[in-house]
Parts: structure tokens; C-alpha cells; sequence
């Protein structure tokens, strides 16, 4: 007869203050519903209709801004889940700058449709396995899909239809200004071979006041200041850099110095000042006649630089003086001194000019046959407010990192819903054909990619004229050649329109990139069984006192 050893009821495995979640309803249903609730917080932002999220930052910084990148960015997800579509979708921003939203929801759509798979008892892997199945069929079928591509010489007109739709999701209604502002920038800087262009060229400058129609582009560096000194304007003229502050050198000790007469009293001051004027002719006889400091400038310094007619121009963000240092190909120096040939950089023009009642610095560099200069153009936008300006922004910088993706792989898709829709249907044909429990998967996964003409026709029209919509559109799409039609926003007919023939496309390379990144998302959350927390370090928070305590 066997001994029955009586089992322990609390084997503690790990220490006090860990969190561990397991199984089918605590683990994967609940991180599915983590991740439906941030997908839900951006799907309204979606599309040329999407509404604006007002989020306050942990600093109390407002932002207004329908950038699913942007709202993702500013408030902090702690939700383990969840923070796993931020990454993808923040792989997304780095990797192609636009289609950060489609992540978002199409991971979302494809968590909501495994739950009812799971909840039915089928087992995690065979839905990883039917939406893994149907990413690699999307991804194929997708490269059939190409309607055109930018044409090989670039010109300004192609360069504008490929950023409208990109830009016309952030800023409706102004897309046509911005994409010719960001065509106009991006062909200035373009090189001859395109796929080296670099987004870092094509910089923004936000002057308050004024309306967007006032925006232009502006050949070069423009600095939202005026020079320190007199000199104002100077031509093809050497650039010395400075990091360090450029004024008198302060001991690192506190000193005492015993003066006996007034004539040491004069030579006290009169051996400092020699020194610095030494310091400046030496600066002058180099032929150095722009001089560009990273802090503080002191008022004898500047004395010294109006007499020997330098300009002399105070830029306080590092990233700026970087940019700068390689546009004028200078090298930024720590020490007050003459720079050797090898440290000086060069500019053709630097001069101060009016925009709009602001008086702001320009450092140009013109064109050479040779191309061995680095050109750069600055989009001078105009607004009434900060938090419009910031907004304009977003959808340059959105629009230019369109392009970059645009000129490494120039081909086009049709935009408005249209290659999802074609996509849903041709998967869930490949899913129809297949044996097993993952062809379920399979065809979930073509029903999800219906949600984005579907998030686009809701926030256009609502939600019962959207549903009317999308099924017009499967209608369209059963006739032959009816490939390319998608959500009309503007419903000018019946809410369908052919987006090849309107010019509505998209970047195929970030169509794939965005179907790759939220199926791995997807996945990654699908195949977790246990979440295990440990308890967050720091100690115990100090207890809040009533308000009329003292620090004490």
C-alpha cells in the first residue's frame, strides 16, 4: 500500500508584492481588451475625418493633434499588452513616418476577432498560425495591387500627388498647400541620386501670426532670431563654430585680488581686455566673418566682434548647431580661438530678412555645378496659434517621411480603403480553400482588414451611412476591375469613389510594413499565457499632508 504525502497548500514561489496572471480569461482575454481600449481611443482619429485628441502630457504640455504617433507618444501606457502595439506602431513611425494609425487598429480589429475564436475553444497556435498564414498571402497579393509609381525623373507635380494623402489625414482641407510647400523643399535638396535624399534637409521654422497661406519655402538655415551684433549681412564667408561661451574665461576657485593704487585698478580690467582683443584679431586675421555660439555671448566680446565687423549669430539647440555644422561642413570647437582650416566651415550668404513682421537669420548655401555642397530648405510656416503650428508641423514631417519611403520603393496603391477591401476579398478566398481550424483564422484575418474603409466611412458619415458604405464598396469590388475603389470622405455621389482615376494612393512599402507590424503585434499578444509582474522598485510613496502643513 503507497504512502499518500499530503500536498502544501502555499508554496510561495515568488516574493511578496508579485502579480501573476495565467490562463485562458485572466492572461490572453484580458490583454486582448487592454489592447481593444487604446486601438478604440485612436480608430476616431483615423483617416481625413478623424477627430483630435486634446491630451495634457505628464510636464502639463497640451497638445490638439488627430497623429495617432503623437497621442501614442505623450501618454504613458503601462499596460503590458498594450505597450506591445505602441512598440509596433512606434517601428512603424521610425521605419516609414506615416500608417502609424492602421497599425494601431488593425492590431486591435484582429484581437477583437481571435476572442470569439478563443472563447469558441480554439486553442491560441492555430490562430497564430491562420494569422500568420494570412499576413504572408497579404503581403503577396499585395504587390499585384500596384496601380502607378513616381515617375523616374522626379518632377514637383508627381512629388505633390504622392504626399497629398498622407499629409490630408493630419491637416484636411489645407493638404494642397502643405504638399506643394514639401514638394517645392524636397526638390530643392533633392540629390542626384534620389534614394540618399535626406529628411534632415528640409527643416520647419514656426513663426506666429499671419494665416498658412502666408507659409513659404526659404533656400537654407533659417534661425527664429537676429544677430547679436551689428553686422547683419555677409557673403561667402568662413564659419567658425563655438560651443563653449564666448566672453572671459572664470576661475574654477574663488579668488581674492588686493589692489593697492588706481593704476593697478586700470590694469586689472585693461590685461583681461587686451587678452580678448588679442583673442578676436587673431579670429579676424583667420578671415573667419561669421562666428556661430552655442551659449552665452559677453557684452566685451561683443564689442570686440562688431569692431572687426563679424557676425555673430546665437543658436541654442544643440540639434540646430549639429545641422548646422554639417550644412556649412565646420567642426564645432570647445575652445575660443582661431580654427585651422580643417575646423572652419563656409556659407555664401548669411543675412537677416523680414517674414511677416519677424525679422529672422538665413544661412544659404547656393547651388554649385559640382554638388559637393549640402543644400538645405526651411518651410517658414504661419498660423494663428502654438498648438496649430505644432499641428502644421506634424503633417510636414509626416509628409516628408512619406517621400523618403516614397523614393526608396516608388511604388503606388490605391488609397482610400480600396487595397485593404482587395486584400480582404483575395485572402478570404486563399482562407476558403484551406483545410484545418486555422483556415477560421484565416478568414477573421480578411475580416479585419475590413475595418479600415470601415473606420474611414464612420468618421466620415457615422456609423449607419459608414455600414452602407462598406457594403456598396464589397459590391464594387465583385465586378471586374473594381480594385480601386474606395470611401469617397467627401461623399460627392453614393461614398464611393475610384482612387487610382482621383489620385488617392498610398505607399505600398508602408501598406506592408503596417500588415507585417500589427500581425507580429498581434501575435506577440495572442501567444503570451501568463503575465507575471514583479512589484515596481522605488520604496513607498511618501503619504500626501493636508495643504496648510509646512515643509517641515
Amino acid at each position: 500500500m503507497s504512502l499518500k504525502v499530503p500536498k502544501a497548500n502555499n508554496i510561495q514561489l515568488f516574493k511578496d508584492g508579485y502579480k501573476q496572471m495565467s490562463g485562458l480569461e485572466d492572461a490572453v482575454l484580458r490583454n486582448i481588451e487592454a489592447v481593444s481600449e487604446l486601438s478604440n481611443l485612436v480608430r476616431t482619429s483615423f483617416g481625413p475625418n478623424g477627430r483630435n485628441k486634446l491630451v495634457i502630457n505628464h510636464l502639463g504640455r497640451l497638445f490638439v493633434t488627430s497623429d495617432a504617433a503623437t497621442i501614442i507618444r505623450e501618454i504613458e501606457v503601462v499596460h503590458p499588452a498594450a505597450k506591445l502595439l505602441v512598440m509596433a506602431s512606434q517601428a512603424q513611425e521610425s521605419e516609414m513616418g506615416d500608417a502609424t494609425n492602421t497599425v494601431l487598429i488593425f492590431a486591435g480589429e484582429l484581437l477583437k476577432r481571435a476572442e470569439s475564436l478563443l472563447v469558441m475553444g480554439l486553442h491560441p497556435s492555430e490562430v497564430i498560425k491562420g494569422y500568420e498564414l494570412a499576413c504572408t498571402k497579404a503581403l503577396a497579393e499585395l504587390e499585384f495591387l500596384s496601380t502607378s509609381q513616381l515617375p523616374s525623373p522626379l518632377t514637383k507635380a508627381a512629388l505633390v500627388h504622392a504626399v497629398i494623402p498622407a499629409i490630408a489625414s493630419k491637416q484636411y482641407g489645407s493638404e494642397d498647400i502643405l504638399a506643394r510647400l514639401v514638394a517645392e523643399a524636397a526638390m530643392s535638396v533633392m540629390p542626384e541620386n534620389a534614394k540618399t535624399f535626406n529628411v534632415d534637409n528640409v527643416r520647419v521654422v514656426k513663426i506666429m501670426g499671419g494665416s498658412l497661406s502666408g507659409s513659404k519655402v526659404v533656400q537654407g538655415m533659417v534661425f527664429g532670431r537676429e544677430p547679436e551684433g551689428d553686422v547683419k549681412k555677409v557673403t561667402q564667408a568662413k564659419v567658425a563654430v563655438f560651443t563653449n561661451p564666448i566672453d572671459t574665461a572664470q576661475t574654477e576657485t574663488k579668488g581674492t585680488v588686493l589692489i593697492k593704487s588706481a593704476d593697478e585698478m586700470l590694469n586689472f580690467t585693461r590685461g583681461e581686455e587686451k587678452h580678448m582683443e588679442k583673442i578676436f584679431n587673431e579670429l579676424a586675421d583667420s578671415g573667419v566673418r561669421v562666428i556661430i555660439a552655442g551659449t552665452s555671448i559677453g557684452e566685451l566680446a561683443l564689442h570686440y566682434l562688431n569692431r572687426n565687423q563679424i557676425l555673430v549669430l546665437k543658436v541654442l539647440s544643440k540639434f540646430d548647431l549639429r545641422r548646422l555644422c554639417r550644412v556649412a561642413q565646420a567642426t564645432p570647437l570647445a575652445r575660443l580661438g582661431p580654427p585651422t582650416p580643417e575646423e572652419a566651415g563656409y556659407v555664401d550668404v548669411c543675412e537677416t530678412v523680414e517674414i511677416g513682421g519677424d525679422r529672422v537669420t538665413v544661412l544659404r548655401q547656393e547651388p554649385d555645378g559640382a554638388g559637393v555642397k549640402t543644400r538645405t530648405a526651411t518651410i517658414v510656416l504661419r498660423g494663428a496659434t502654438q498648438n496649430h503650428l505644432d499641428d502644421l508641423e506634424r503633417a510636414v514631417d509626416d509628409g516628408v517621411a512619406s517621400l523618403k519611403a516614397l523614393l526608396k520603393d516608388p511604388r503606388l496603391v490605391p488609397g482610400a480603403g480600396a487595397t485593404e477591401l482587395a486584400l480582404a476579398r483575395r485572402v478570404d478566398t486563399y482562407g476558403a480553400g484551406l483545410r484545418g481550424l486555422a483556415q477560421h483564422a484565416v478568414r477573421r484575418f480578411a475580416s479585419a482588414l475590413e475595418v479600415i474603409p470601415r473606420t474611414l466611412a464612420e468618421n466620415a458619415h457615422g456609423g449607419a451611412e459608414g455600414n452602407e458604405i462598406v457594403a456598396r464598396l464589397l459590391a464594387r469590388h465583385e465586378k471586374a476591375g473594381g480594385e480601386s475603389w474606395g470611401v469617397d470622405v467627401e461623399a460627392e455621389t453614393d461614398g464611393t469613389i475610384n482612387a487610382a482615376e482621383r489620385n488617392i494612393v498610398d505607399s505600398l512599402a508602408a501598406k506592408a510594413w503596417a500588415i507585417r507590424l500589427a500581425t507580429e503585434a498581434a501575435v506577440s499578444v495572442l501567444s503570451v499565457d501568463s503575465i507575471i509582474m514583479s512589484r515596481p522598485a522605488g520604496g513607498p510613496k511618501v503619504p500626501q499632508q493636508a495643504g496648510n502643513w509646512d515643509e517641515d
